[in-house]
């Protein structure tokens, strides 16, 4: 008998073709954000899931699903994946990484562009129908040819936005927890500065790193304040890395330039403050949102269920303890 998966929200019919292959397959293809206690009932007597960033598979969740064996990200993201928690149960969980770096960074440089230029003030002026006259000092923007960008965080989609800016000629720095390897450095035409100095040497920041305890926050007041008033903020990493209450008052107060943002603090909802604000270009998490590079998460995601539940050997694990039990 087939093992029994559940697909936690819509996918490509090609990856459900793919996993009815394999197993008996629930899929959720009217895109409903499950509550903890939905998907908790659903996934009761299945073995695998296909999930992603908007379910959490928690202790709470596990302990009521003894069935279930692996759970796959379609995210290269995994803070709605509590490790701690399958490593107990033995849950294998994996996630998508390395197949949305360039996508990714290509909207990071969307975000630098749009925000620099300030392009969604223009385009808002000229719908609005108040473009009237040529003007010398009409939305005045950043340039960014030969600026400085600081890059927060240089994994694999901070060394792809790094090596696009040589095509801008543009000084590269950047700050991480553990400095690069020289021949990362030397390919990224990077150079390690103190936190302290990229903040406050930067035209652009645009910041690159994981959500965890531990980069919660990680830019905040104190951060901000050391930027340049004529520089600006790039954020489409994950929300909670930047306090999105620190920068409402310092974009409001004209701390700083502006800012563009792909993710925020408890989305989809987001601070009201955003919204009053010109200065901020938003967008709704859709930096790897490109029709190939999604269709290729989502299939890594069910190649990684499928060799789990087979082999007990998923590409992409996260948490090796459990293999190794």
């Amino acid at each position: 008998m087939k093992k029994r998966i559940f697909v936690a929200r819509e996918v490509f019919g090609e990856v459900l073709d793919f996993l009815a292959g394999h197993f008996e397959v629930t899929a959720n293809q009217e895109d409903k954000v499950l509550s903890g206690e939905e998907l908790a009932r659903i996934l009761a007597d299945k073995e695998g899931a296909l999930t992603t960033l908007t379910e959490r598979i928690d202790e709470d969740l596990l302990s009521r699903c003894p069935k279930l064996k692996a759970v796959c990200n379609i995210a290269v993201g995994y803070n709605n994946i509590d490790l701690t928690a399958c490593n107990a149960r033995g849950v294998m969980a994996t996630n998508t990484p390395g197949v949305l770096d360039d996508t990714a960074a290509d909207f990071a440089w969307a975000l630098i562009l749009a925000t620099a230029r300030r392009l969604n003030e223009a385009e808002a002026y000229v719908r609005q129908g108040q473009w009237d006259k040529w003007k010398l000092k009409q939305f005045l923007g950043l340039d960014v040819h030969h600026a400085t960008l600081g890059i927060v965080g240089l994994g694999r989609i901070g060394q792809v936005v790094a090596r696009r800016a040589a095509g801008f000629e543009m000084e590269v720095i950047y700050h991480d927890v553990r400095r690069a390897a020289p021949e990362i450095e030397a390919a990224c035409r990077a150079r390690y500065v103190t936190k302290e100095e990229l903040f406050g040497k930067a035209d652009i920041v645009t910041i690159h790193v994981p959500y965890s305890r531990e980069t919660h926050h990680l830019i905040g007041a104190p951060e901000i304040a050391f930027m340049k008033k004529s520089a600006i903020l790039i954020h489409a990493a994950r929300g909670g890395v930047v306090d999105d209450d620190a920068l409402v008052e310092a974009l409001r107060r004209g701390a700083i330039a502006g800012a563009g943002l792909d993710v925020f603090e408890g989305e989809p909802a987001l601070h009201p403050g955003f919204l009053e604000l010109k200065n901020v270009v938003l967008s709704p998490h859709i930096a790897s949102s490109s029709e190939k590079t999604r269709f290729k998460m989502a299939m890594m995601a069910a190649e990684n269920l499928s060799a789990a539940l087979s082999t007990g050997d998923p590409p992409n694990l996260l948490n090796p303890e459990v293999k190794a039990r």
